[in-house]
C-alpha cells in the first residue's frame, strides 16, 4: 500500500495575476485618457485679462460659437452637435433653475461677427444668466530683440 502525506496548506496568495491585470488596466487607461476630451474647435481671441474665479468644483456652463456661427453648449445628450437657439435657452436655462450660481461663459471664434456673439449674449440672458464672462487665450509674449 501507498503511503499517502498530507499537504500542507499553503497559507500565501499568489499576487503575480493581480499585478499583470492592474498593469493591464494602467495601459488601457494611459491609452484612452487623452481621447476623452472633448470640445468644438474655436480659435479664441486673444486679450490680457485676469482669470475668472469660480469656486471649486462648480464647472462653468459654457456656450461655444464656432466660425460658421453654429452654437453648442457644454451640457445635454450630445456636447459635440450644434443646437437651435431655443435649445440652448432651454437647456441653460434648466441649469441656472438648478444652481442660479453657475459661471456663465461665452466660447466664440475670433472670426464670428460681433453681431453673432450679441445674439447668442441674449439667448443666455433669457435663460436666466445675470452675467456672461468670455474665454480668450492670453496674448503671445513680446519677441525681445537681441
Amino acid at each position: 500500500m501507498r503511503k499517502t502525506r498530507k499537504r500542507r496548506l499553503m497559507g500565501e496568495i499568489n499576487v503575480v495575476p493581480y499585478i499583470d491585470v492592474m498593469l493591464v488596466l494602467l495601459v488601457i487607461f494611459m491609452v484612452t485618457a487623452p481621447l476623452l476630451t472633448q470640445g468644438i474647435d474655436v480659435q479664441l481671441p486673444r486679450a490680457a485679462a485676469d482669470p475668472i474665479v469660480t469656486q471649486q468644483n462648480q464647472e462653468p456652463l459654457v456656450l461655444s460659437i464656432n466660425e460658421s456661427g453654429d452654437l453648442y453648449l457644454n451640457v445635454g445628450d450630445d456636447e459635440e452637435a450644434p443646437i437651435p437657439e431655443e435649445r440652448v435657452v432651454e437647456l441653460a436655462g434648466a441649469v441656472l433653475r438648478r444652481n442660479p450660481q453657475t459661471p456663465v461663459l461665452v466660447k466664440a471664434d475670433q472670426r464670428v461677427p460681433y453681431g453673432t456673439v450679441v445674439r447668442a449674449m441674449v439667448l443666455l440672458q433669457q435663460a436666466g444668466a445675470a452675467s456672461v464672462g468670455f474665454l480668450t487665450e492670453a496674448p503671445a509674449a513680446p519677441r525681445r530683440r537681441s
